[in-house]
């Protein structure tokens, strides 16, 4: 697997699509740290991690309202192993209006894009989520 990333962002996607409540994938901390940035903007329920035969797994609970219809509509991949897209501090705007969320990885760890315009830090743009 050359982007585990968007692996794990494909396994969102189709257990979406399937009306699944949970989803589980391969630990990594990078993936943990996004997953973190998405609990607290309340795009999913919540995460943990799990130990099967010695190798750590991430578990996490979809959120969905009550018809049913999952509370991510879309997760794009912006940042690949092939094109890598980095943004200064000043140069971040808003995603949707303010509706959707960009992740960056940045020097203070992984962030949403309103924490880091609120502290000041550019860095790669892993994913826009809405």
């Amino acid at each position: 697997m050359t982007d585990p990333i968007a692996d794990m962002l494909t396994r969102i996607r189709n257990a979406q699509a399937v009306k699944k409540e949970t989803v589980v994938f391969p630990y990594s901390k990078i993936k943990w740290e996004i997953l973190n940035v998405l609990s607290k903007n309340d795009y999913i329920k919540g995460l943990d991690k799990t130990n099967k035969k010695n190798k750590k797994f991430i578990e996490i609970i979809l959120k969905y309202d009550e018809e049913k219809i999952p509370k991510i509509s879309e997760l794009k991949r912006v940042s690949k192993p092939s094109r890598r897209v980095y943004v200064h501090a000043k140069d971040i705007w808003f995603f949707k209006k303010g509706l959707g969320i960009k992740v960056l990885s940045t020097p203070k760890g992984v962030l949403s894009d309103k924490e880091a315009k609120k502290l000041n830090v550019g860095g790669e743009i892993l994913l826009e989520i809405w």
